[in-house]
């Protein structure tokens, strides 16, 4: 099956006449385990790669670390709004790589990568909450990169840590 299908068809299950309910998805957390397992394993099989050349442009990606006390004292919409923009400037990060990477190993997993991290940013840009919309005019902390296994690192780090995190206190506070 595609990757980021099991995201998609849980979401599709999961949606509410005209909201996504975001507390429903996560309360399953085998899921976001799965989710940080396929990290681990496109940024392994990334590096499996023969031969990736350094990217010509570098990219700009987002600076996932975080203290753990600073992100406990966020609320949910704040959490989910950093992650957002995050992720954006990764899913930027990675299309502009793809449009670097020639040799099929690495484009295939490029590609993979790119659905992923797409994946969860629409789903979170549909969580309806009392805040409204998001806005793409964020500006995360970053870097440039011209390693491709750079790109792979960053999201295994926002999956297994800020996302993880985030659905680890949404099921905390939704989940019976």
């Amino acid at each position: 099956s595609p990757p980021g299908l099991l995201l998609l068809t849980s979401f599709l299950l999961h949606v509410e006449e005209g909201r996504a309910s975001p507390t429903r998805l996560v309360c399953d957390n085998r899921l976001i385990h799965k989710y940080i397992r396929e990290a681990k394993d496109m940024e392994k099989r990334a590096g499996q790669c023969q031969a990736l050349p350094p990217l010509s442009c570098p990219v700009v990606l987002p600076l996932v670390d975080f203290s753990f006390q600073q992100w406990k004292s966020k609320s949910n919409e704040t959490k989910r709004r950093e992650i957002l923009c995050d992720l954006a400037l990764l899913v930027g990060a990675v299309a502009q790589a793809q449009g670097q990477v020639t040799q099929e190993c690495g484009a295939r997993q490029l590609s993979q990568l790119y659905r992923h991290a797409n994946s969860f940013l629409l789903l979170l840009q549909t969580f309806s909450w009392e805040a409204g919309a998001w806005e793409p005019g964020c500006s995360p902390c970053s870097l440039e990169q011209t390693h491709v296994t750079s790109v792979f690192l960053t999201y295994q780090k926002l999956v297994q840590g800020k996302l993880s995190f985030f659905f680890h206190e949404l099921a905390k506070d939704s989940c019976s």
